[in-house]
């Protein structure tokens, strides 16, 4: 079979069935385009219906699946796999791994070194060649596709040994030079393992409730609106919100928190987090591949592959100064006539540490960040953070909650507090799934007094509210539309009132009991309570000018801007126009960075020069965005903002720590102050050092200052 997408060909050709479940081989090719990265072909493939487990083999293109035959078949699944769509994000082409050098290698040097005190010149010489075997080989491969590189410089000075009968130093050079790569590859490999410790993979089986039933499912099989239910000791397995439930909830491989917190009704549920005690029922939102835990694991693939202008400025840096090695090694052999001193030269160079110290303080930060609540898509996102000098804010639930708070409460009824008001309101409104039958129910159980009235069974009215009976009154809550025009219920002589508090930019939810209007909750979304704390950290991270947009009235919006101590603002803004201003504002030849939640924002996320998505923001402002939060924090910006800063300080001082020591290096090698072999040790001893400096990180900076939350307002008419 043939397709476009993904694979180019697909070709079964073994199958075996064992009664419920089958298993088959296929022969596969990819797209020269498309990534072959294994473990992203297997996750894509296990996310079929009925694909029970997935193992892909890039080097011989071979494709195991086992699968359930009462769910799928294998033309099916063939036609299923070829219309997958690879991964925009991987920039990983389709050609297999490099194998990696053993510790044979150096153990075969190490014994070459010991045996050049011993042994004779007749047998040193051929141990010395067999020795040196790899060195030469690579550098022949590097010469021939590359042209002059490190590992040629390095092959040049262990021929001149060779050559000189100086067989201690060729077999010392060769030693350290294993040695020295190897150190690096598991330093590297090291940046890669942090980061994959993000991946947080949850059980194959999931308890989810239907039709009043708790059952158990294939993971594969939940589905976006079923209620998934998750006790002591399992990992949530989907983004969503708890319905119902306690439980003590440890966040800290999503949060970096490392105290559980508590999790209740309401509240949001994570994906790859960990009930330590209780048990709750989650209506899921985000299930497999949309989940948080997965799309970390699709970033992982991404961040450990992709490249960012620094590195690839810094590795071509590092090529160029080869031939200024080659040069200054030409120059010490026509001043001094010395071999020795020439192959002292060699022995040292840029490359190693410029090349692998930079995308391992990327992943390094990186790393960190996903430990702290911020999902980076990629090393340029760091690098393009770090050069923003303006942040564009979106208001709604970015500056602002997005959550609303009851903020007044009054009665039109001397027999009822405004306290009765929201209890008598919250008792019917428990049952409601709504943001703002939340609301009301917080704001009850925040009160000196909560209340709960007991009532008959709930109706729940479409679009306008919900109606029940207590002590033999109908209570309704609602829109004035429901009371007025349902349920026949004058709403007139307020209002004026009813008028005032929307100018103020709140919502109002109307109590009608027993056939009057019993009074009116006014509700609002807030400020977030570190929203100017947040402001004033990026003005002193050196961002220049903070703006923010909305399409809030002009008068709110001012207030605001005031409130946050902003630099500029646009009010009344349509989805599109968000995008024009940030274009406007380009055109100025400001660098954007660009924070918003919304589907609507997701024109301009993509368009700013990094875009940053809040933790509960729509998955099209996810997807679109650079940055991502994994927690509702917007201190998380201003981390991200710092975190990007500290490592493009980490990366430049690794830059010329690792020029300022070669370079020292080179001249004294070049002025017969070193040999060969100390040469080698101090070069490869300073690339070392570089790499673990740069896997240190930068440092993680703490948070500072507190904040105190007001509670709401409670009045009476």
């Amino acid at each position: 079979m043939t397709g476009g997408g993904w694979f180019t060909e697909l070709e079964p050709i073994h199958a075996v069935w064992g009664g419920s479940w089958g298993r088959v081989r296929f022969r596969y090719r990819c797209m020269a385009t498309a990534p072959l990265v294994e473990k992203g072909i297997e996750r894509a493939i296990e996310a079929i219906k009925g694909v029970r487990s997935v193992r892909a083999k890039g080097r011989i293109r071979s494709l195991a699946v086992e699968f359930d035959t009462e769910l799928t078949d294998v033309y099916t699944l063939s036609e299923q796999i070829l219309a997958l769509v690879p991964p925009e994000h991987s920039p990983l082409p389709c050609r297999p791994r490099e194998r990696r050098r053993g510790w044979g290698t150096t153990l075969l040097s190490s014994a070459a070194v010991l045996a050049s005190f011993k042994l004779s010149p007749a047998i040193l010489f051929p141990l010395s060649a067999v020795t040196a075997a790899p060195v030469m080989v690579k550098a022949a491969g590097d010469l021939f596709t590359r042209g002059l590189s490190s590992h040629v410089l390095e092959a040049t000075a262990v021929a001149i040994s060779l050559a000189r009968h100086d067989f201690l130093a060729a077999n010392a050079t060769a030693f350290l030079l294993a040695v020295g790569e190897q150190l690096e590859e598991t330093i590297a490999r090291r940046s890669d393992t942090l980061l994959k410790d993000l991946m947080h993979p949850t059980d194959n089986e999931i308890w989810v409730e239907r039709d009043g039933v708790e059952v158990l499912v294939d993971s594969r099989e939940v589905e976006t609106g079923d209620t998934v239910i998750v006790a002591t000791g399992k990992v949530i397995p989907v983004d969503g919100t708890v319905l119902s439930g306690v439980a003590l909830v440890n966040e800290a491989t999503m949060t970096g928190e490392s105290v559980a917190v508590t999790r209740r009704r309401g509240d949001t549920a994570l994906s790859g987090t960990l009930v330590e005690e209780g048990r709750i029922a989650i209506y899921a939102e985000q299930v497999g591949s949309r989940a948080a835990a997965s799309r970390i694991a699709d970033f992982v693939e991404q961040a450990l592959t992709a490249k960012s202008d620094t590195q690839l400025q810094t590795a071509r840096l590092a090529d160029g100064l080869v031939p200024m090695v080659v040069g200054l090694s030409g120059a010490t052999w026509l001043l001094a006539r010395d071999w020795e001193r020439v192959a002292a030269v060699l022995q040292a160079d840029y490359s190693c540490a410029l090349k692998l110290a930079t995308p391992v303080a990327f992943k390094a930060a990186m790393y960190r960040a996903g430990g702290s609540g911020m999902l980076v898509k990629g090393a340029d996102a760091l690098e393009r953070l770090a050069a923003a000098d303006t942040f564009v804010f979106d208001k709604t639930g970015t500056l602002s909650s997005g959550l609303l708070e009851v903020t007044d409460s009054i009665t039109f009824d001397a027999s009822y507090t405004a306290e009765d008001l929201i209890n008598l309101a919250a008792s019917v409104e428990e049952h409601y799934f709504h943001p703002m039958a939340i609301a009301v129910v917080r704001a009850s159980e925040r009160l000196a007094h909560p209340q709960h009235f007991n009532h008959q069974e709930v109706e729940f009215i479409v679009a306008h509210g919900v109606a029940s009976d207590i002590d033999g009154k109908r209570i309704v809550v609602g829109s004035r539309h429901f009371l007025k025009d349902h349920e026949g219920i004058d709403t007139t002589p307020h209002e004026a009132l009813f008028e005032d508090l929307m100018r103020q930019g709140k919502t109002l939810l109307y109590i009608g009991f027993g056939g009057q209007l019993l009074g009116v909750i006014a509700l609002q979304d807030t400020l977030r309570e570190n929203s100017a704390a947040t402001i004033a950290t990026l003005r002193q991270l050196g961002v220049q000018e903070v703006i923010m947009l909305t399409g809030d009235h002009r008068e709110r919006a001012q207030a605001t801007a005031t409130t946050l101590g902003l630099d500029d603002f646009r009010a009344e803004l349509l989805p599109e126009e968000k995008a024009e201003v940030l274009n406007e504002l380009a055109a100025q030849g400001k660098k954007i960075a660009f924070v918003g939640d919304g589907i609507n924002d997701a024109p301009a996320l993509s368009g700013a020069h990094v875009g940053l998505a809040m933790h509960h923001g729509a998955e099209f402002a996810r997807l679109a965005a650079d940055i991502t939060l994994l927690e509702d924090d917007i201190e998380r910006v201003a981390d991200a903002k710092r975190l990007a800063l500290a490592t493009e300080r980490l990366i430049h001082s690794n830059f010329h720590l690792t020029v300022g020591l070669n370079s020292t290096i080179l001249l004294a090698a070049a002025a017969g102050l070193l040999s060969p072999v100390t040469t080698s040790v101090l070069h490869n001893g300073s690339t070392i050092l570089t790499l673990l400096r740069a896997l240190a990180g930068p440092a993680r900076s703490s948070r500072t200052g507190a904040t105190v939350k007001t509670p709401h307002k409670v009045e009476r008419a």
